[in-house]
């Protein structure tokens, strides 16, 4: 399995040997550091704990995972684990055609009525509508849920700021002097989040 933390830096194109356009996101990844390999016989499961953008030293801070900005676990159950507290993982542990999910905090919106927040059609532009173009409509009431809003109800309120995981992304190119992943498509966040990267 195949795993690393980076940043997203933008979204850009490139030319595939025969010609075709790709439209990729860019994103400089690692190098990150193992600061803790945890086992099934020690800790009932196993997987590797990583550290990314190190913090200012400090000479009295003990604890590995302390020392770094952005610290993350992937489990490995399954798999073994071949990897040692101080190893470095970089952007070279992947490959061009690799298959990986990107998870990463999307853009926060704020708060949002229905029509952008969960799609909705509004309400009629003709037979005496004034001001409800963009209103939700009844929410509840009567017979349903005994007169009260259901839980779950789809209303007006914050959108964004969630973490979303990509799947089937296809590794484009792999810069390994520069620490850049070229993925085809999207992924979640603006510029300078923090995603995670692993292989399929």
């Amino acid at each position: 399995m195949k795993f690393i933390l980076g940043k997203k830096v933008n979204m850009t194109q490139v030319f595939t040997q025969d010609g075709h356009v790709e439209p990729v996101t860019v994103i400089s990844a690692g190098p990150n550091t193992v600061t803790c390999v945890k086992s099934q016989e020690s800790d009932g499961y196993e997987s590797v704990q990583v550290g990314y953008v190190p913090r200012p030293k400090n000479e009295t801070e003990k604890a590995a995972h302390k020392r770094y900005q952005f610290v993350r676990e992937f489990r490995i159950e399954g798999k073994g684990v071949d990897l040692k507290v101080g190893d470095t993982i970089n952007a070279s542990t992947f490959a061009v055609n690799d298959t990986v999910e990107v998870s990463g905090i999307s853009k926060g919106k704020g708060f949002q009525g229905v029509v952008k927040r969960h799609g909705f059609h509004g309400g009629s532009r003709t037979h005496g509508q004034k001001h409800s173009e963009r209103e939700p409509g009844a929410i509840g009431g009567r017979g349903r849920a005994g007169g009260r809003v259901s839980l779950g109800m789809r209303m007006a309120g914050r959108m964004g700021s969630d973490r979303i995981t990509v799947k089937n992304l296809k590794v484009v190119q792999i810069d390994s002097e520069g620490g850049l992943i070229l993925v085809r498509g999207a992924i979640p966040g603006h510029r300078g989040t923090l995603v995670e990267i692993k292989s399929s």
